[in-house]
């Protein structure tokens, strides 16, 4: 047993004692039908806070000659999984950390990194009471122990690609590393299963090709795996059955990352959440929000249109292909849009290929970033002015509505779409926005003889009373009053049968006069 070679199972059993502990035991079964095949790299990517670490912690349990942990996971998934005993404890584990190494190096040049790693590694290594020579590479010690023992390695690295980031205008430090995990890792007879673990996948690193027989599993393409890298809504609606915790309300604040048919959420979000009994914003508290505003200030080819339509709760179009997977390379905005994804910031829909802000945290964060740093001068000005319209309009106060309407129009609608039926819709969602704390905002829903333009409709954990359901409907060159005539005739109220009372919003606005006028009626329904 050994600190990093075949290392005991006290990270798992740290997770296990925790009070709050989901079973992704499930991931070992996956693993397990890869070991020893041509489908043996595995690397995963997920941003920050979203359990990649336990899972390594758990993957070392379960493969460390090291220890016996059968006590740990016979009550688990995987325990009934045919290949559970085969394989448990079996194996010579290595389990790093990069981060750790790159930390404690005096110099965090990647020479002096990877000396480091071999220098405790080799401390580990001659434990094993085999002859050794301590000047030749990590890679001749594991193929001497391989012959000796006939047991292979299971390889675990965590934050592999934190020495990317470090060097990441270091082409020699990139290329030296590269080829270091490559001749350690690639058609190594020794190698039973690696499983790394990133922030961004690693296929498109510069020109250099080291590392091509990993299979990917990204915020982009999770191939399966997705559920175990995650909590998934079945999950959280478990969790917040067992802690009585509201789920409705979790899931507005945390649920929004779908990747192929799951809908993910990030472990520590929900965690803190019941743990603090408080929803806020726990994911976004790790990291200060420089890092975003670094990247969403590139205002590459409209990426700041394309924000303030995020933000107003449309979903906007992606190429996620030309995206080289660094840090520094940006061509155009959609490399940012796919950064973004991978840092978490933003959900990708893989059918459409669309990204959309997942939830209200992420949401919240791009607002804080912008109020902060003064990006965006207009549009954050409108968001921090919805709370009174949202007010204003649930008081009935039509005057100051068309007021607050006609200037977040003035001064987020530019010279040439400002005389535009888009340009109003988009006005609306994004004046709205903190509406978006009580109710969940439909465009053009079905409802009685048509499509009702806006419907806000109370999320289930706010009081209808203080929050009535609305019905907004947009004229052009018309009329608020004819507004409100459309929602009557064409039967709008019906879709919200379930309540007792809703609000009905007319908006118009005059393309002559530039004029916003605003009718407000409280209906029985």
């Amino acid at each position: 047993m050994g600190i990093y070679l075949n290392p005991n199972n006290d990270r798992f059993q740290q997770a296990l004692n925790s009070e709050i502990y989901v079973d992704k035991s499930g991931l070992i079964s996956a693993t397990n039908r890869r070991l020893r095949t041509e489908q043996k790299y595995i690397c995963v990517s997920r941003p920050r806070r979203f359990g990649k670490s336990l899972n390594l912690g758990m993957l070392a349990a379960y493969y460390s000659r090291g220890c016996e942990s059968g006590e740990l996971f016979d009550n688990l998934a995987i325990a009934k999984d045919d290949s559970y005993h085969k394989h448990l404890n079996q194996y010579n584990v290595i389990y790093i950390n990069m981060q750790e190494f790159l930390s404690e190096s005096s110099t965090k040049q990647m020479e002096d990194v990877l000396s480091l790693m071999k220098k405790r590694l080799w401390r580990d290594f001659r434990r094993l009471n085999i002859e050794l020579d301590p000047d030749e590479s990590l890679t001749f010690w594991a193929k001497e122990v391989y012959y000796e023992t006939g047991t292979p390695f299971v390889i675990l690295i965590d934050e592999w690609d934190c020495m990317m980031r470090e060097h990441r205008n270091n082409k020699d430090a990139l290329k030296t590393y590269l080829d270091f995990l490559r001749a350690w890792l690639k058609d190594q007879s020794y190698v039973a299963l690696v499983y790394m673990t990133g922030i961004l996948p690693i296929k498109k690193y510069g020109t250099h090709s080291a590392l091509n027989m990993f299979d990917e599993f990204s915020m982009l393409d999770s191939q399966k795996l997705q559920k175990y890298i995650g909590f998934t809504d079945e999950e959280v609606r478990k969790l917040c059955e067992e802690y009585s915790a509201d789920y409705a309300e979790m899931k507005a604040w945390y649920d929004g990352y779908k990747l192929e048919d799951e809908e993910l959420y990030c472990p520590r979000s929900v965690v803190r959440a019941i743990d603090t009994n408080k929803f806020r914003g726990f994911w976004t508290e790790t990291e200060t929000y420089e890092a975003l505003a670094a990247y969403i200030a590139m205002n590459f080819d409209g990426l700041k249109d394309t924000i303030e339509k995020l933000l107003a709760g449309q979903e906007q179009p992606v190429d996620t292909r030309s995206f080289t997977n660094d840090m520094i390379t940006f061509a155009n905005k959609d490399d940012i849009l796919t950064l973004l994804i991978h840092l978490g910031y933003l959900g990708y829909h893989a059918d459409r290929k669309t990204v959309f802000i997942p939830n209200r945290e992420i949401a919240d964060e791009f607002v804080t970033c912008m109020k902060v740093t003064g990006l965006w001068k207009e549009t954050i000005d409108t968001v921090l002015a919805s709370r009174q319209l949202l007010s204003d309009t649930l008081k009935g106060n039509a005057e100051k509505v068309a007021e607050a309407v006609e200037s977040a129009h003035r001064r987020n609608s530019s010279i040439l779409n400002y005389n535009n039926e888009q340009s109003l819709r988009f006005i609306i969602l994004i004046a709205y926005y903190y509406a978006r704390e009580s109710y969940d905002i439909i465009q053009e829903m079905p409802s009685g003889n048509g499509f009702a333009d806006i419907l806000f409709i109370p999320k289930p954990f706010v009081e209808a009373t203080a929050f009535p359901p609305m019905v907004v409907e947009l004229k052009w060159n018309g009329s608020a009053e004819s507004a409100i005539e459309q929602i009557k005739s064409k039967h709008y109220p019906d879709a919200l049968a379930s309540y007792h009372e809703a609000l009905l919003v007319g908006i118009n606005y005059d393309k002559d006069s530039k004029k916003h006028e605003c009718r407000i009626e409280s209906v029985r329904i």
